[in-house]
């Protein structure tokens, strides 16, 4: 089930944001996908973390050029004995975060099911970003940069490395993933009005972004409601296999 604390409850109803998206956190087991998620949303890692049972929900509010977007985040378990459980929750995901652990080749080499089964089952639009996390153990490395850079090209996916320990890049994927969202809708090509689409409208949006209003390519800036304000700048890092790290 998942696990929803009384503060989250609260706050779901005091905040007010234009876009609300759904995002999946998948992969296998052991790859660090709740320290990942816990480092971004509460800006500190996670100490002594246990195997998700099932699939747990957080969010964030994050502010993405002029418009103010809450991520609905759904961490599923990578344990195969969970897998019809958490298979069920990628219905109707906007975007989805692909963690492999770059010092464990198994996960990195089964990263091809997980992504067929999220393209399968959520949006038709769905956004992915492939994620190598513990970039701290360079020393343990067994998946190559490049070549995980080329299998995410390949397969028409971004891709970066982080470290969940440190809090390297954590925010990136992210923030990444809900600008090509925001653009998409921008474009017309994703309609939040559509069932399944991953996106709703929250009540500040506007139902169309004006001009004036365009997401900015140059910048990225981000606000937590529980954290303050940061800002984050993402400057032309985010081809198919640009190096982010």
């Amino acid at each position: 089930m998942p696990i929803i604390s009384d503060f989250e409850d609260a706050t779901e109803l005091l905040e007010t944001y234009d876009f609300l998206l759904k995002f999946i956190i998948i992969g296998e087991a052991g790859t660090g996908k709740s320290c990942l998620l816990h480092h971004f949303t509460q800006n500190t890692f996670k100490e002594h973390s246990q195997h998700t049972i099932g699939v747990e929900f957080s969010s964030r509010t994050v502010n993405i050029g002029e418009k103010r977007v809450k991520l609905q985040l759904w961490d599923t378990a990578g344990q195969e004995r969970f897998r019809s459980v958490t298979r069920s929750y990628y219905r109707g995901a906007a975007g989805a975060i692909l963690v492999y652990d770059i010092t464990d080749r198994a996960t990195f080499t089964n990263l091809s099911r997980w992504l067929a089964d999220a393209r399968a089952l959520a949006s038709p639009h769905l956004v992915t970003i492939l994620v190598g996390n513990k970039s701290d153990r360079e020393e343990e490395r067994e998946v190559e940069w490049s070549e995980a850079s080329r299998w995410a090209a390949e397969n028409d996916l971004h891709f970066l490395e982080t470290s969940s320990l440190y809090g390297d890049n954590v925010e990136a994927p992210f923030l990444l993933a809900a600008r090509s969202i925001l653009l998409s809708i921008e474009s017309g090509v994703l309609d939040p009005e559509k069932a399944g689409s991953g996106v709703s409208y929250g009540d500040r949006a506007l139902r169309r972004f004006s001009n004036a209003s365009r997401i900015s390519f140059g910048s990225l800036s981000m606000a937590s409601s529980r954290k303050g304000t940061m800002k984050v700048r993402l400057k032309g890092m985010f081809g198919g296999g640009g190096k982010c790290c």
